[in-house]
């Protein structure tokens, strides 16, 4: 029997597909296994290649299976496709993963341990009880706004609003909707106080926090979210895949740039555009701000140059990871930003 030199698994909950090739690409076998039969399937083999397509679950699959000595390379799904010869089966897919997998241009994924995707859990979850927060404050809005009671925009401004549905002595809302809207601000209080919580436990990136419009859940999820900062030849490189970079279209010699890209994490580029954002509404009009900044604000829309910024600071975030120094303020730029 040839010797097995790539491994393609095709990742599932319950049946697993695998594809085994020899040291010149021949195909040597693709069964299925289930879920118990992986580990102790790799365990009989010698070390070899393994190709796994990155998703929620691989980073596990991939940790346990080099605690068994094999070379694991975690691959974008998008990067898989191509390989896929036709139609949409298990089988094909292993094979195409196996064969990705030995491509010397591919790119990977980095494997993260699992302590750092727990931090990413904590992010995560943050950010489901945010949306959950923001639409109970959305519907009690709603809801009292048909009563003709309503509040000031913001967060804060919802207190008020939570202070007349307990207001018993208040006759402006019916019997009712007081008993309906009173468990709506009771459900909000406590995502407020499960989110505090877990903002408590969120450990940031110091040096990060030094860069303005860069905070600490912006530090956190860069530090969750980018295992490997080195893996990028650059912090233009880094940016292009958070996708803050307009995406090429170009044939025949014509240059061709469309609107962004939306490549890589969305957390961290809406995090990082939300960022700049806020620095630019105390920088316009500012004397103090950067020049490159108020000549761009002379001929692009403010949210052109919010991306501009938002690019810029992803830079300054991988040169900053990668070289392990602390953001060094020049003065202009933060001086602005804190005006």
């Amino acid at each position: 029997m040839k010797q097995i030199s790539t491994i393609g698994l095709d990742l599932a909950k319950n049946v697993f597909q695998i594809h085994g090739a020899d040291a010149e690409g021949a195909p040597i076998f693709n069964r299925k296994l289930r879920r118990a039969e992986v580990l102790r399937f790799f365990e009989r083999l010698p070390p070899c290649l393994v190709g796994l397509e990155a998703c929620g679950g691989s980073h596990y699959w991939a940790r346990e299976i080099v605690a068994l000595g094999h070379d694991v390379r975690l691959i974008p799904p998008i990067y898989v496709k191509p390989f896929v010869k036709r139609g949409k089966t298990d089988a094909a897919d292993a094979e195409a993963i196996s064969e990705a997998v030995t491509r010397k241009t591919m790119r990977f994924v980095p494997i993260k341990s699992a302590d750092q995707q727990a931090a990413a859990m904590v992010l995560k979850t943050r950010a489901l009880l945010v949306r959950q927060q923001t639409q109970a404050i959305n519907a009690l809005r709603g809801h009292l706004s048909e009563l003709g009671v309503i509040a000031a925009i913001g967060t804060a401004k919802v207190a008020a609003l939570i202070e007349i549905v307990r207001d018993e002595e208040d006759g402006c809302l019916p019997v009712a909707a007081r008993l309906a809207l009173a468990e709506i601000a009771d459900q909000i209080e406590a995502l407020a106080r499960q989110i505090d919580k877990l903002e408590r436990g969120i450990v940031a990136e110091a040096r990060l926090t030094t860069i303005p419009g860069v905070g600490a859940i912006t530090a956190a999820s860069v530090k969750a979210l980018v295992p490997d900062p080195d893996g990028f030849k650059s912090g233009r490189h880094f940016a292009a895949w958070l996708g803050l970079t307009p995406k090429p279209h170009s044939s025949g010699g014509k240059e061709r740039l469309g609107g962004l890209s939306k490549m890589g994490n969305p957390t961290i580029r809406s995090l990082l555009v939300c960022g700049a954002t806020s620095v630019l509404r105390r920088v316009k009009g500012n004397e103090k701000a950067p020049r490159w900044l108020i000549a761009l604000f002379a001929r692009r829309p403010f949210k052109v140059v919010a991306i501009a910024l938002a690019n810029k600071m992803a830079r300054i975030i991988w040169a900053l990871l990668t070289k392990g120094e602390t953001y060094r303020n020049t003065g202009a730029a933060g001086d602005a930003a804190r005006a």
